[in-house]
């Protein structure tokens, strides 16, 4: 399809490929090839593959729990020396190392961490789920009640926001929180 539609690009030893017999006759030992695709079930099932990638793809550079200090434009913090049997270190870095340092790991505007692609590519993804759901004969899924956040809360921390943490008592709403008046910012005012 790539080739008919000439999307395919061939550079170097492959440039005798950009003619269709030449191409046909690279594909046929590989059209003549059983491919088997072999998927091992996790073993605790998918939550526990995506709790596993989950700590990869939505970690920030450095926990806070690894911070020790910042003081005097000196930011310190706790590392491991892999080279000396994972002995636990301080690094005191200046403030703008540090943060040099940090932004090593965002990733540019534009720039993705997951990447989806054919069925749950961004373009046209709810077309291609549906047609994907009518070639399986699967229902359409039922859309999920819109939970409260105190109940999302609970389901995700198992902590209920409406017990009192200290007593264990339930808690009631009062009312709305007043809003302070707004103070005019002047017009020199920079916030960096």
């Amino acid at each position: 399809m790539a080739f008919a539609a000439g999307e395919l690009q061939f550079f170097s030893d492959l440039t005798p490929l950009k003619a269709p017999s030449p191409f046909k006759q690279y594909l046929a030992p590989l059209c003549r090839s059983e491919w088997v695709v072999f998927a091992k079930r996790p073993f605790a099932g998918p939550e526990q593959v995506l709790a596993y990638l989950a700590r990869y793809t939505h970690r920030v550079a450095i926990a806070n729990s690894r911070l020790v200090k910042l003081e005097e434009g000196q930011v310190s913090f706790r590392w491991r020396d892999y080279r000396h049997h994972d002995k636990p270190k301080v690094m005191s870095l200046a403030a703008d190392e540090f943060i040099r340092r940090f932004l090593l790991h965002a990733l540019p505007d534009g720039f993705h961490r997951i990447r989806h692609y054919g069925f749950l590519a961004n373009g046209h993804r709810r077309a291609k789920l549906a047609r994907c759901r009518q070639l399986l004969a699967a229902p359409p899924p039922v859309p999920p009640a819109p939970a409260d956040y105190r109940e999302r809360y609970r389901q995700l921390s198992g902590i209920s926001l409406d017990t009192c943490p200290c007593c264990g008592g339930a808690m009631l709403p009062l009312g709305p929180l007043p809003r302070p008046a707004r103070q005019s910012t002047p017009s020199w005012f920079d916030s960096s």
